[in-house]
């Protein structure tokens, strides 16, 4: 049994037309069993992370009760994304498993809610926050060695505390964007297929072959979502990760959490930059 399905064409070609549906079990099925095993393993086998230590000074010592973390936009983008993009799974999935509703318009709405969220989202991290904060650098990767080597029981000095985001935020944000362009990018094209207030219906403009493969890339980053979207809710009600969480919707965390989790060198938050540019300026 394969992951595609095929079919003949009306000119005799062996093309795709989609996944195969049992992948939706699959997809269920590996973001459920990612959950249990990550509980179990925190409540009978983690031991605490220690970091090297960081003593607030200078202008540290003088960091609001509450640190800014996510701007009115960000979280805005964040929650509309999220709904879409629930919307989008529910109907792409749930008449493949049973449950028949009208689901093509509701689908295309979401997908073109999705879709101009995320160009918001590109233009407004480009040029409006730290673009660069999101992405992996050197110093995660030495610290997640550090963090591994200490985990198997060698030797290694004491990893530095978390930047705004940790090195698994910033790997897990790359899969979610490679998986939602593709999303994206295949949705975009077929909607032509269907009636929609953009453009005219066009089901030539591709042969049938490359339909094929855009629905089955369509497909397979759509239930690559349903186990994402699992990890991603799982992390986001676990006890030690409700701060971040709650700081998605009031936009701020406690001065405590960001001292316990994050390094202010690597973190510097608006009002000690405030600071520092004060200091420089009286020398």
């Amino acid at each position: 049994m394969g992951i595609v399905e095929w079919a003949t064409s009306p000119l005799g070609q062996h093309v795709p037309i989609h996944i195969a549906w049992f992948l939706i079990w699959v997809a269920l099925i590996a973001g459920i069993a990612f959950l249990v095993v990550h509980a179990i393993y925190i409540r009978y086998f983690a031991k605490e992370t220690q970091f090297l230590p960081v003593s607030p000074t200078g202008p540290e010592s003088q960091l609001p009760a509450r640190i800014p973390r996510h701007s009115l936009a960000a979280r805005l983008f964040h929650w509309i994304m999220a709904a879409a993009m629930f919307v989008l799974l529910f109907t792409a999935f749930l008449p493949k498993l049973g449950v028949q509703f009208n689901w093509v318009t509701y689908h295309w709405i979401a997908g073109t809610v999705l879709t101009i969220s995320i160009l918001f989202h590109i233009v407004h991290a480009s040029f409006y926050l730290d673009f660069w904060s999101i992405w992996p650098d050197r110093a995660d990767l030495e610290d997640a060695g550090k963090r591994v080597r200490r985990f198997l029981g060698q030797s290694a000095a004491l990893p530095r505390k978390f930047a705004k985001y940790p090195l698994e935020n910033k790997l897990y944000h790359g899969v979610v964007m490679l998986t939602g362009l593709a999303v994206i990018a295949t949705g975009v094209c077929m909607m032509f297929r269907v009636r929609t207030i953009f453009f005219p219906r066009n089901p030539y403009l591709f042969s049938d072959m490359t339909w094929g493969l855009m629905y089955v890339l369509h497909g397979l980053a759509g239930v690559g979502l349903i186990t994402l979207v699992i990890v991603h809710v799982y992390f986001a009600v676990r006890p030690e990760k409700l701060p971040i969480t709650a700081s998605m919707i009031v936009g701020s965390m406690s001065r405590e959490f960001y001292l316990q989790e994050h390094d202010p060198a690597r973190w510097v938050v608006e009002n000690v930059s405030a600071a520092r540019r004060g200091m420089a300026d009286a020398d």
